[in-house]
């Protein structure tokens, strides 16, 4: 098997569940620092994170990636272990395969033979890892940002490794997110017996209108990068328990995927004033998780359009879909950004996998991109 193959089974093995990253930002750096690049870790709490570079003049290229995975969820839905890599059917199985250790794999190998074969290239040419991208990445990409801004560190492009391809590799660029808002709501109420509801204040009654009104809401009709803004509850509880008692309170918790057509305060605003005209008591809590961004430079974009088609024989799709990643900690220090990885269609769920075919081209897509940008 590759080079790449075998760093993505060697990373697999490594039970690295957020922010756990279970040696492999050790294993990467001993790949790339024989070539040049020079390590610096910037770990913040219980986040660990890698700082790769080799050169020191602009222009600056950085490929971008997590070692965290998320948990393996029940065995019992696995078809085999999910932290012993196991290649059945041309597919490597496990936790991470294409979320995004294959990614990792496929840029630090790269970055390798980049290295090797143009010693004197321009500018320069980093990769940047992180522990911390599957939960609240409070002290990954978003504290060494803010320590590159502090020191006069410039990203000009950067290249995320995320499983962005649809239906085959490289068939889909992610050249921005939307906006992530989260709310956190509690709705009072008064607590009594179900047989005397006058004695009593139901705030699942009192909700249910609410409610129905920021589901039915039209938000914004998006634009011609983003679809229109989406409103979903992922959680809603109240009661005791028991059949006979009115709860005394509600707890929601909702999230809105925004465009750039609105703002978070935007969004927030017309909540209130929904709630607020429905006469509930509340508190409510927000939470940004990220900003809509979007890359319109053609610089980056056609780098990696020209990459895909020497090595894959197409051009891509750009779209702006998926969740969010930590391009939304990039994009507003000015940098381009752009995400191509491979399928997403197992990520996150039981029997995780990644064609090893794809492996190969995705590592070869990624040095392409390198040459097209940082050799004359």
């Amino acid at each position: 098997m590759s080079e790449t193959f075998e760093l993505t089974v060697d990373l697999i093995r490594r039970r690295s569940v957020t922010p756990e990253d279970a040696g492999c930002m050790e294993l990467i750096a001993a790949q790339l620092e024989p070539y040049g690049f020079r390590s610096e870790r910037l770990d913040f709490g219980d986040t660990r994170n890698l700082w790769l570079r080799r050169g020191t003049a602009s222009p600056l290229l950085v490929f971008l990636g997590h070692t965290d995975v998320v948990p393996p969820g029940p065995l019992s839905d696995w078809n085999s272990p999910p932290f012993e890599p196991t290649l059945r059917d041309g597919l490597l199985y496990g936790r991470g395969a294409a979320d995004m250790k294959s990614g990792v794999a496929a840029m630090a190998t790269a970055l390798k033979r980049f290295a090797a074969a143009f010693p004197h290239h321009q500018g320069s040419a980093a990769l940047l890892l992180t522990s911390d991208e599957e939960g609240t990445a409070i002290n990954g990409v978003a504290k060494v940002i803010e320590v590159f801004e502090s020191r006069g560190d410039r990203i000009d492009w950067c290249v995320i490794g995320e499983p962005s391809s649809a239906e085959r590799l490289g068939d889909v660029i992610r050249v921005g997110r939307r906006g992530s808002l989260c709310g956190a709501l509690r709705v009072f109420g008064v607590q009594g017996h179900v047989a005397y509801p006058n004695q009593a204040d139901n705030p699942i009654h009192r909700f249910a209108p609410a409610l129905k009104e920021l589901i039915t809401e039209v938000w914004d009709e998006g634009n011609e990068f983003f679809p229109p803004t989406s409103f979903q509850v992922s959680n809603i509880q109240a009661g005791t328990g028991a059949e006979n008692v009115i709860p005394g309170q509600l707890e929601a918790l909702f999230n809105f995927r925004f465009s750039t057509t609105v703002t978070a305060d935007d969004i927030k605003r017309r909540v209130h004033a929904i709630l607020d005209r429905h006469g509930l008591r509340y508190e409510l809590a927000w939470r940004l998780s990220g900003a809509p961004f979007l890359t319109t430079g053609n610089e980056l974009i056609e780098a990696c359009q020209s990459a895909l088609e020497t090595v894959i024989g197409a051009r891509a799709k750009t779209d702006t879909g998926g969740g969010t990643s930590d391009g939304r900690f990039v994009a507003p220090t000015g940098a381009q950004v752009v995400e191509i990885g491979p399928l997403n269609g197992t990520i996150h769920k039981a029997n995780e996998c990644v064609s090893a075919k794809d492996i190969d081209s995705l590592s070869a897509v990624y040095e392409r991109i390198l040459i097209n940008l940082l050799v004359s």
